[in-house]
C-alpha cells in the first residue's frame, strides 16, 4: 500500500499532483493527474514537468505528501528497485 514513507518505491501514474515549486517558474501551480512518467519528467494533465529542481504535492487518499523531484530522477521501473538512504 502506498503511504508517505514508501511513495518513492511505488507507481505515481494516476495520483493527483500539484507543482509547488519548480526551477521553471511557469510550471509552478500545475495541477492534475499524473498521466505518464519518464526518467526525467512527469506528465501532469498533458503538461510536461521536469523532476529536477521541482517539489510536488501528491495526494494519497486524504493525506498530502511533499516529494522532492530530485529523489524521483530515474526510470520508474528502476526507481522502485532502488534503495533510498534518507527520505
Amino acid at each position: 500500500m502506498r503511504n508517505a514513507a514508501n511513495i518513492l518505491r511505488h507507481e505515481l501514474i494516476g495520483l493527483e499532483c500539484e507543482v509547488l515549486s519548480a526551477s521553471n517558474p511557469s510550471q509552478k501551480g500545475i495541477r492534475g493527474k499524473i498521466v505518464d512518467e519518464t526518467m526525467k519528467t512527469v506528465i501532469i494533465g498533458g503538461k510536461v514537468v521536469e523532476k529536477k529542481g521541482t517539489t510536488f504535492r501528491l495526494k494519497l487518499g486524504k493525506e498530502d505528501v511533499l516529494v522532492d523531484g530530485n529523489f524521483l530522477i530515474a526510470r520508474p521501473e528502476d526507481r522502485i528497485k532502488k534503495k533510498i538512504k534518507k527520505w
